[in-house]
């Protein structure tokens, strides 16, 4: 899902119109059988963080082409965390994946200390890099300066048509020159049959698996490729599989919209913090003024009006982004502090590493067929533009490289969870602007036996286990017992949550706080 232009994912711990009408298929045919991978040679970590979880690190071997299951392999960096529990209580393995496509998950082996009431310690946690990615070998990478500083402005009226269209379309040409067959084989159904193969290399009959944002997409596609190998599954901002990628992509600008102006509404609620404005149509007005400051003389020389758009697309995805997001205008608009506004920037990640970036990219643009003429994105990103002027054009260039994507899509998996039982327990807030709200209610349709729970009215993508008990204490008890808030008639949540509240910047931070 589109982040900045140095992707991160946020999670809780740490429009329609003339779209390309894309082939539908089932989930792809079975690949021939390849041999049971070795069992993991686990070791030392290098990452303190997982060292200080006392995690065990190593790797899985995988087809690169599950059509050529016996040809050339690459590996799978994985971790784990074990279980605390005598034996007689263990529940298995616990495969977590933090979203993207392209983000790294090696460290969520230590998610399992979040879960409420110790459920977590039933379960050996597994963190993993999805192929392409991170420490998993080899990993993607096309242009690391891509995602650098002061580039064009977003908006076609200030030419970034004439600007982004030779600047994605190098993009794509740089893949096509670095990424080898990696590129040809990092579709969502291969990163599933890899999760299947680490289910293997484990010695497990069954996974439990825990996806946040995008890795509710391999949830929901594992459970249709292999249902019986599913036992838990909890989903938290779930994608709807009938928009791979381009709708899905357009939907979210609407829903942005919405969520930056509940947040310029909230600053404005604080003016005595933030002297940006006393009413959100007073600060919205304040953003777009310093966005065209910006662009024609970029702060610092490194920040213009495209990365101020960036920093402040946090705060469309996570309340607790707010505080940040609203010190960065301040920085820009009352102190004009070039040095600052690059601290934002690249908290974001970072701007001369892409490979998060390039997985991304290599993964939506082969999962599913996007338009292939620009004219199509024009006209749709330009009626979505009048609508939702904040993020439409930043995330139709983020996008664009499939334009001229080097490898030939597949047909987009149809989704089935008909065959999975005992779950999955669905977790969505109301508007939620990275996988919009219809994505959960959708999933709840296709896996008849889901629960969906709801953060009734927040904005915040992804957000559990962030200290919500109505939701946390759910997900634990679906851990530790299977037990599913029961599920009602109608297509709406079955159960109701407080969504994460937003910061009171006139109170001090909570230790370890914004």
């Amino acid at each position: 899902m589109r982040r900045t232009i140095v992707s991160v994912l946020t999670m809780g711990l740490l429009a329609a119109g003339s779209v390309l009408a894309a082939p539908v298929a089932q989930a792809a045919p079975a690949a021939p059988a390849a041999p049971a991978p070795p069992p993991v040679a686990w070791g030392a970590c290098q990452s303190p963080a997982l060292q200080q979880a006392r995690a065990q690190c190593g790797f899985v071997t995988v087809p690169l082409d599950y059509a050529k299951p016996t040809g050339t392999t690459i590996q799978i960096a994985v971790s784990r965390v074990r279980h605390t529990v005598p034996e007689s209580r263990y529940q298995g393995v616990m495969l977590v994946n933090p979203g993207g496509p392209g983000g790294p998950g090696l460290g969520l082996s230590r998610l399992g200390a979040s879960v409420p009431k110790g459920a977590g310690a039933a379960y050996d946690w597994i963190g993993f890099d999805p192929r392409g990615v991170g420490t998993s070998k080899p990993a993607l990478s096309c242009d690391p300066d891509y995602g650098g500083y002061n580039r064009p402005d977003y908006q076609p009226e200030n030419g970034a048509e004439k600007a982004w269209l030779p600047k994605t379309k190098a993009y794509a040409a740089a893949c096509k020159a670095k990424g080898g067959k990696l590129l040809e084989n990092l579709r969502t159904e291969d990163t599933v049959r890899d999760m299947d193969r680490i289910r293997q290399a484990l010695g497990q009959k069954q996974i439990n698996f825990y996806g946040f944002s995008y890795g509710t997409f391999l949830g929901q596609v594992y459970g249709t490729m292999f249902p019986d190998k599913v036992r838990r599954m909890v989903l938290d901002g779930v994608l709807d599989s009938r928009d791979w990628w381009y709708k899905a992509n357009l939907n979210q600008d609407v829903a942005f919209e919405k969520n930056i102006q509940v947040f310029f509404d909230w600053v404005a609620k604080y003016d005595s913090v933030y002297h940006l404005g006393d009413s959100g149509d007073a600060v919205e007005k304040r953003f777009y003024d310093e966005r065209e400051k910006l662009r024609k003389a970029p702060a610092g020389g490194k920040i213009g009006s495209s990365e101020w758009t960036d920093i402040f697309l946090r705060a469309g995805y996570n309340v607790g982004e707010w505080p940040a997001t609203a010190q960065a205008f301040v920085a820009g608009a009352i102190k004009q502090d070039s040095a600052a506004l690059k601290a934002a920037y690249d908290a974001a990640g970072s701007p001369t590493d892409d490979n998060n970036y390039a997985v991304y990219l290599a993964t939506q643009c082969t999962d599913a067929p996007f338009p292939t003429s620009f004219t199509t994105w024009k006209a749709d990103n330009a009626r979505v533009d009048k609508l939702a002027p904040f993020e439409t054009w930043g995330n139709a260039w983020y996008n664009a490289p499939c334009l001229s994507w080097p490898v030939k899509p597949g047909p987009a998996p149809k989704v089935d969870g008909t065959k999975v039982a005992g779950g999955p327990l669905l977790i969505s807030e109301t508007n939620d602007g990275a996988t919009p709200y219809a994505g959960a209610l959708n999933a709840r349709k296709l896996f008849p036996n889901s629960r969906l729970i709801e953060g009734v009215g927040g904005t915040t993508h992804s957000s559990s286990l962030s200290g919500v008990a109505c939701t946390d204490n759910k997900i634990a008890d679906y851990l530790a017992t299977g037990k599913l808030p029961a599920r009602v008639a109608g297509n709406r949540s079955d159960a109701q949550c407080e969504p994460l509240q937003p910061p009171d910047p006139t109170k001090p931070a909570a230790p370890g706080g914004s």
